[in-house]
């Protein structure tokens, strides 16, 4: 089952953290002036040029996963036949005696659909949207981005940010789960959203 979010608490938080106006964090405006360079930014721009369309190279994240295609973290690397692809980065930590803790960040792409994907329902066999639940909508420079805090497949309980881009469709999410509170992965998509350098094919 998709995880839905629909506690007073928890809305009020996505409200707060991913409504409109309202100065950037410090943070936030630290990683907007970031750049990708070297091997990382190599890494998007070949994947810019397998999809054929505009990419984005995420130049913060929390750490350790660093946002490069094909490094240590870089769990997931697919691109399917309509150029859609997923890029996912993973840390865990587990085992006794320690605390224990999981970061997992997708970052997605549908080149030439700018229409929110549609995913089946495990239940029903029915075709659903991979990304509901609106929780309002926050701007990081060019991007207008709205959040979606019940999700499916390889973003299942995630909190994503979605937007449209050159006749397209992106989004970002990350898990909720532990050290990470709600609140706190709002704030981690916030600086990451902020942080995000577009790279076109051919560049």
């Amino acid at each position: 089952m998709t995880r839905l979010w629909t506690g007073v608490a928890l809305v009020g938080a996505a409200l707060a953290l991913a409504g409109c106006g309202g100065s950037p964090e410090p943070a936030a405006k630290a990683a907007s002036k970031a750049r990708c360079s070297g091997a990382k930014l190599a890494s998007w721009q070949r994947l810019a040029a397998r999809v054929d369309a505009l990419v984005y190279c995420p130049t913060w994240m929390p750490d350790p996963l660093d946002g490069a295609i094909g490094s240590r973290w870089n769990n997931i690397d697919s691109v399917d036949p309509d150029r859609s692809y997923l890029e996912s980065w993973v840390w865990q930590e587990t085992g006794a005696g320690a605390a224990g803790g999981e970061l997992h960040v997708n970052l997605r792409g549908y080149p030439g659909r700018t229409a929110v994907p549609k995913c089946r329902d495990a239940d029903t066999d029915a075709r659903v949207p991979c990304f509901a639940d609106t929780h309002g909508q926050k701007r990081f420079g060019a991007i207008t981005a709205t959040l979606y805090t019940s999700n499916r497949d390889a973003d299942q309980w995630h909190v994503a940010y979605g937007w449209r881009a050159r006749g397209s469709f992106y989004t970002l999410s990350e898990h909720v789960a532990p050290p990470l509170t709600y609140a706190k992965v709002v704030k981690y998509l916030n600086r990451m959203m902020a942080s995000l350098q577009s790279v076109q094919p051919g560049a």
